[in-house]
């Protein structure tokens, strides 16, 4: 891989943020990248230079990114990723917030940008049909597809995740790990017939892999919402959406406004802790949480 010449000049590691708001940004793109090991140390450099922190991870079929930091700098790292022609459509989602969202920056080589272990699955290649936030809210409200079918959501995130929030009356088969997804999709995929289903997922990356195996099974109605659950709240707010969004940052989970909440995670099981929750006497700072207390809890 060429070094990539950033559209707008890096900004010096010396330099202090000018402004108290930052930016939060999630993206991803599926495209085979063959230089990932040669991109690592250029993506470094370019996050250290601008003060960014969060998780980047570069993998041969794309990349996947969580950052945080001043509106001028993620400009300026957005405008020099896309001068990479394999990257010059990439989307992003953003959130503001007061305090960076990350505390540290990590540029990580991966296998997949979201483990689910179905090599044949190749979103490059082909994505399954999309479904936008406006258009699906549409179906919701009419509980029907334009062409009349029933329109069924299906949560393709870890149970954990669900339990902070997500669409009303969802499909939601408790999964643990997204490797899981695959076995539970085949074994319900007969009562789903004749059905429209909508898998979702936080920002996209899972729903996009999920819905692409379901039609590889058999599933002859599946969209997956394009931009996730971020995207939606962004475009059309929290209607048909019951409670939060978890998110993996300090913020731990937005209301459909994309604010952060008072939601936490408990430092020892790393279970979510409702603003509720954190009033029992079992829930110490650092120390144990109702999920956790009077448990050995494996370091």
């Amino acid at each position: 891989m060429q070094a990539i010449t950033p559209a707008t000049p890096a900004v010096s590691a010396a330099v202090s943020p000018s402004a108290t708001t930052f930016v939060n940004i999630a993206a991803y793109k599926f495209i085979t990248l063959d230089d990932t090991e040669a991109m690592r140390p250029l993506y470094q450099e370019q996050c250290l230079a601008l003060e960014l922190k969060g998780t980047i991870l570069l993998t041969p079929e794309g990349i996947n990114m969580f950052l945080s930091g001043t509106r001028e700098h993620i400009d300026a790292f957005l405008a020099w990723v896309r001068s990479d022609a394999r990257l010059a459509d990439l989307e992003w989602k953003e959130s503001l917030s007061n305090e960076q969202s990350h505390k540290r920056m990590l540029v990580k080589l991966k296998k997949e940008i979201i483990t689910m272990r179905m090599p044949l699955i190749k979103p490059e290649l082909g994505r399954a049909p999309s479904v936008d936030a406006h258009t699906l809210k549409r179906w919701l409200d009419a509980g029907v597809d334009d062409a009349g079918k029933p329109v069924v959501m299906m949560e393709t995130r870890n149970a954990f995740e669900v339990d902070v929030g997500t669409f009303n009356n969802t499909l939601d088969y408790r999964i643990d790990k997204f490797t899981e997804f695959p076995a539970v999709a085949a074994a319900h995929k007969d009562e789903l017939e004749g059905k429209t289903v909508v898998t979702f997922c936080t920002g996209g990356i899972r729903c996009e892999k999920a819905a692409i195996h379901m039609k590889e099974i058999g599933y002859d109605s599946v969209y997956q919402l394009d931009g996730g659950i971020l995207k939606y709240f962004e475009e059309v707010g929290g209607e048909h959406y019951t409670g939060d969004c978890f998110v993996f940052d300090y913020r731990t989970a937005l209301n459909p406004k994309l604010e952060p909440t008072e939601t936490v995670q408990c430092f020892v099981c790393r279970a979510v802790v409702t603003p509720r929750q954190q009033l029992a006497p079992e829930y110490v700072y650092e120390v144990s949480c109702p999920h956790c207390y009077g448990k050995k809890i494996a370091q």
